[in-house]
């Protein structure tokens, strides 16, 4: 073969200008498909952008399977996007799949740094990589140097079988079993911390004496502080001033009608007293943001109900029905233990109701203007003035008696500050006093709900108890369900989303747990010499062994309904939204949803289909390799 012609074949083999020029322009175009992708970092080092960069090209990543990653060749004709799809799409369907905590997680991240033979020793995925090891044993590490801490300074109490060692293992016993609950499936870490809870104390681990159920009634109190802080945060005010004729009926009809049937229910066949009827069902016709949030998260996040709003109505709904259903145990229990006159308890009510707003209206105007905007510590004085003034309105209303107030002016108190915080400047969805009340919120947690737990003995509940109880949960479930359906009514909601609205809202949970105990601490509270009154006793006890039966019914129901429910009912947005933000983690929370935005979303996702199908159907330009002829020269 002559030079030229060999020159001629090797060149046609070379990438000409223009090539290199696309391919540059395709590189550039993907990296910043994949930078926007992720979202914004928040305060990260230029090792690890640069490390993130590199590790995240969108299009040589290996094929994955909803975060299960498998490596195929690229030789392979397995290797398929198609087949891939379809795989997963026959996985998504299965049941199993949807109430799999473990299926849905994804790698991410830096590659965890593993010392030698560490795959020897813990092969995956039968261990945790070494960077979930090192996190755990750091924690308890930490933990047994503070306890050993505590021990050297208050003595006894904090030693092996103390009241104090009794509380604290109680907590880390249910901190890991909602861990376990959520790492098998996907039902609330709740469930598995109530269980240990109830496990513990009818084991004989855990009897805390008179001092300690002091404590434990604070802990309750401080729990419900911070779960109304956070409700009050997560209600988006426009969202709220666009839809709030709909979230007021849907929120208020219903749970009137729970709250009325449970209580003639409670009446007719658990034997209570109207009011003590009346207070349990303010209790029960709650519903619970912590069982629900989770679950629609996931839903959101695969783009089912976005187009409507879905996911927000339903959590911006059970903000509200939170709301009012702490007001109205709050006016029922100032009358109950009260030792005024029949006339000032009724007056004090909606005074109870008005002067809570408007001290938690006055509240949140102030914490606009201090302290200063641009302070260096703006942050932490905003976090400590939004938990010091919720705690001083729950426990002072409580102390005069008009314990009414103090719950809703914590709720107006945190809705008014986050509304003139976002006017100030931050973002509705990437509010840091938002994210520290989670932070709370991790360490109550397994404290309220094991102590809630720990307050059922098994061997003492009534056979008749549980079943007339059980009965009762169930049919204000079942016909609050459809009472929900038919308030939807004149909406843009269709029938299968009717359904799903009306089935969304049975779980219960936090509520339950904080309030539940309350009438039984005052009780205690009241009681003189002789000792509290047993036929009290008997009606708060009835009460607590309720309002558990709630959580343990309708909690892992509620979530299983909502997330098998979800992708039979709803439709399905082709592009889901991504949520971006240094705030996107495994705890969702209700402002990673917005009722004004997913419509438009979903519009623009419909516009972006449609130019891309426009541009594929247009045929492309033909651009010839360039051949370079290299001259041949004779002898």
């Amino acid at each position: 073969m002559s030079h030229s012609s060999l020159s001629c074949h090797y060149d046609s083999y070379l990438p000409s200008d223009s090539s290199l020029e696309t391919d540059a322009l395709n590189r550039h175009w993907n990296g910043r498909i994949s930078t926007q992708a992720e979202g914004p970092s928040r305060r990260k080092s230029n090792l690890h952008n640069a490390l993130h960069a590199e590790m995240d090209s969108s299009w040589e990543r290996q094929g994955h399977i909803e975060g299960r990653f498998k490596k195929y060749s690229t030789t392979s004709s397995v290797y398929s996007k198609k087949a891939l799809s379809h795989q997963s799409e026959h996985i998504e369907r299965s049941w199993w799949y949807a109430c799999c905590a473990k299926c849905h997680q994804e790698d991410s991240g830096i590659p965890s740094w593993e010392p030698p033979h560490w795959q020897r020793v813990c092969p995956y995925p039968l261990c945790p990589s070494y960077r979930t090891f090192a996190q755990t044993l750091s924690v308890l590490l930490i933990g047994i140097m503070v306890w050993i801490t505590i021990w050297i300074v208050m003595g006894e109490t904090a030693a092996p079988g103390g009241q104090l060692f009794t509380l604290a293992v109680l907590t880390i016993a249910a901190y890991f079993g909602g861990w376990v609950m959520m790492k098998v499936t996907t039902l609330p870490a709740l469930i598995g911390m109530l269980f240990v809870g109830l496990l513990l104390k009818n084991i004989g681990f855990v009897n805390f004496g008179e001092s300690y159920q002091h404590v434990a009634s604070y802990i309750r109190k401080i729990a419900l502080t911070i779960i109304l802080t956070r409700a009050g945060m997560d209600l988006d005010p426009v969202a709220m001033k666009k839809y709030f004729f709909t979230v007021i009926k849907l929120a208020l009809i219903p749970w009137t009608f729970e709250f009325l049937l449970c209580a003639v229910l409670a009446y007719f066949f658990l034997g209570l007293p109207w009011v003590w009827a009346f207070l349990l069902g303010s209790i029960v016709a709650a519903v619970s943001p912590a069982v629900i949030v989770p679950c629609l998260f996931r839903l959101r996040g695969k783009g089912y109900g976005v187009s409507k709003g879905i996911p927000t109505l339903v959590l911006a709904v059970s903000g509200v029905d939170d709301a009012a259903s702490v007001a109205v145990f709050g006016i029922i229990s100032s009358i109950m233990f009260s030792n005024s006159s029949m006339t000032m308890n009724i007056i004090q009510g909606p005074l109870s109701v008005f002067g809570g707003i408007a001290f938690g209206v006055l509240a949140g105007y102030m914490v606009k203007y201090i302290p200063e905007r641009n302070d260096a510590f703006l942050v932490p004085i905003r976090v400590l003035l939004l938990l010091a003034g919720g705690l001083m309105s729950v426990l002072g209303s409580e102390e005069i008696g008009w314990g009414g107030a103090g719950p809703l002016a914590v709720i107006a108190f945190a809705f008014i500050a986050c509304k003139n915080w976002v006017e100030l400047g931050w973002e509705l969805e990437d509010n840091p006093v938002a994210t520290a009340f989670e932070i709370f919120w991790m360490f109550f947690e397994p404290m309220l709900f094991a102590v809630t737990g720990a307050q059922v003995v098994i061997a003492d509940l009534e056979p008749h108890l549980v079943l007339v109880g059980s009965c009762i949960l169930a049919t204000c479930v079942v016909l609050r369900a459809m009472v929900t359906s038919v308030s939807a009514i004149r909406s843009n909601l269709n029938m299968k989303e009717k359904i799903f609205v009306g089935l969304s809202w049975m779980a219960k949970a936090t509520v339950q747990a904080a309030l539940a105990p309350v009438a039984l601490d005052e009780i205690r509270k009241m009681a003189g010499v002789e000792g509290p009154d047993p036929v009290l006793m008997e009606y708060a006890e009835t009460v607590i062994t309720v309002c558990i039966m709630s959580i343990i019914i309708t909690a892992p129901i509620g979530a299983i309904v909502i997330t098998l429910a979800g992708p039979k009912l709803l439709s399905r947005t082709s592009k889901p939204p991504v949520l971006e933000g240094w705030r996107r983690s495994h705890r969702p929370s209700i402002r990673d949803i917005s009722i004004i935005d997913e419509e438009e979303t979903a519009e623009r996702d419909a516009e972006a289909d449609l130019q891309q199908s426009s541009e594929a159907a247009a045929p492309s330009p033909f651009v010839p390799p360039t051949i370079t002829v290299q001259p041949v020269h004779r002898p």
